[in-house]
């Protein structure tokens, strides 16, 4: 993230809620727009509203009990050195590999993701069939090459992805609210709909982005709260109308309904082509799954280079710039080769094991330390005490037990 701290760190002074509120909705929106329709298509739209708001308190709560640390500090921290100072060497491995397991499941859904993404695209604009696995390697090419180049030009390439995938959002709900069917929202399964709880939660993962925030709005408690409040609430509020639209226009069964894609593993985009006739909404939704992906894509990507730079002590030579960009794409692209039609298995791993240990147990256990052991802070950043932490923690551990059942059943 040392891109989006110099920025901070820059405009400190000049730091205000605006600016903040948009850094966490753009963390939060992301390639989830691609796969929640699908794993969450099951259980129905109801449901899926209501777990989906559940999704956002625990990970708004366990973001402000991440502020509640990083604020015992008056320097600017990372996850892991606050997992140090507050659990000791054995926490900060821990956030260390939290780190790894994390940012590789989101590089081997995204590498996928955009493999069968650019082939798409490309077999619809010239004819020209490849398989995904060129369309990955070709995407991971040009990212290597973007990232190399440094975070200037990965900030231009993501300024003009963000216009086109605002863009193609607002003309994609309103082109396709015509074709919406009522009687497809009547469909409910709670059971099936918790299997959409990892997806989901991972979809509003800002958590990375509280140290620097903290240092941007100068540790001001109320602004940093409004902040993460707003930001998270932006995000909430385009799921729900993208989870609206894409569940009132594909039907749950037949060869062209959401059960027949998720066992098959295609993409939402896939999803779309079969079961409408038009035309436009289809090609919109392609274009928008497009952006969505690449500018998740670049985000982690440009913050993974910058945190195996950082662990590894590489230098900012030829060398060491390169070294960074292979282990980032490398093994990904290797193990999405194997595994091609991974996206949704990846993105619910990372949400399931990956975000739900680093940003939700993480944080109950170093608050519980520095609150109650090492006596670190008097101002709570949650009301409920030892409760609630008991509740995140439940709650965490639930989430874990059902990707894990979800696997073995």
């Amino acid at each position: 993230m040392e891109e989006i701290k110099e920025s901070l760190l820059a405009h400190k002074q000049e730091g205000s809620v605006l600016g903040g509120v948009l850094l966490v909705s753009g963390c939060c929106i992301g390639a989830g727009m691609l796969g929640l329709p699908l794993v969450s298509a099951l259980g129905g739209f109801k449901p899926t509203l209501i777990l989906f708001l559940l999704s956002w308190m625990f990970m708004l709560c366990t973001g402000l009990l991440l502020l509640e640390v990083n604020l015992w500090f008056t320097k600017e921290v990372n996850i892991i050195t606050m997992a140090q100072e507050t659990l000791g060497s054995l926490g900060k491995i821990v956030a260390g590999g939290l780190f790894l397991f994390l940012f590789y499941s989101l590089m081997v859904a995204y590498l996928t993701g955009s493999g069968q993404l650019s082939v798409e695209l490309l077999r619809e604009l010239t004819g020209v069939v490849l398989p995904a696995w060129m369309g990955s390697l070709l995407f991971g090419l040009l990212l290597g090459i973007t990232l190399y180049a440094g975070t200037r030009a990965v900030d231009y390439l993501n300024r003009g992805l963000m216009v086109g995938l605002i863009i193609t959002y607002i003309a994609l709900v309103v082109m396709g609210i015509p074709h919406i069917q009522i009687d497809f929202f009547a469909h409910q399964d709670w059971g099936a709909a918790l299997f959409a709880l990892p997806a989901m939660v991972i979809s509003f993962g800002f958590h990375n982005l509280v140290p620097s925030l903290t240092t941007y709005l100068n540790r001001d408690v109320k602004r940093l709260r409004k902040v993460f409040i707003i930001g998270s609430s932006i995000p909430l509020l385009i799921y729900l109308v993208w989870e609206g639209l894409i569940l009132g226009l594909v039907p749950i069964e037949g060869e062209n309904g959401f059960r027949a894609s998720l066992s098959n593993g295609d993409m939402i985009t896939q999803t779309l082509r079969t079961a409408i006739g038009s035309v436009w909404v289809v090609e919109l939704t392609q274009y928008f799954a497009f952006f969505a992906i690449v500018t998740s894509f670049l985000a982690v990507a440009l913050s993974f280079v910058d945190f195996l730079r950082d662990g590894l002590h590489l230098k900012k030579t030829y060398q060491g710039k390169m070294g960074a960009c292979l282990l980032v794409i490398a093994p990904p692209f290797a193990f999405g080769l194997l595994y091609p039609k991974i996206f949704l298995t990846a993105l619910n791993y990372a949400g399931a094991f990956g975000a739900v240990a680093l940003f939700g147990l993480l944080p109950v256990l170093m608050v519980w330390k520095g609150r109650y052991r090492k006596k670190l802070g008097k101002m709570e950043m949650v009301p409920g005490g030892k409760l609630l932490l008991v509740l995140v923690a439940a709650i965490s551990f639930f989430i874990m037990g059902v990707q894990l059942y979800h696997d073995l059943a």
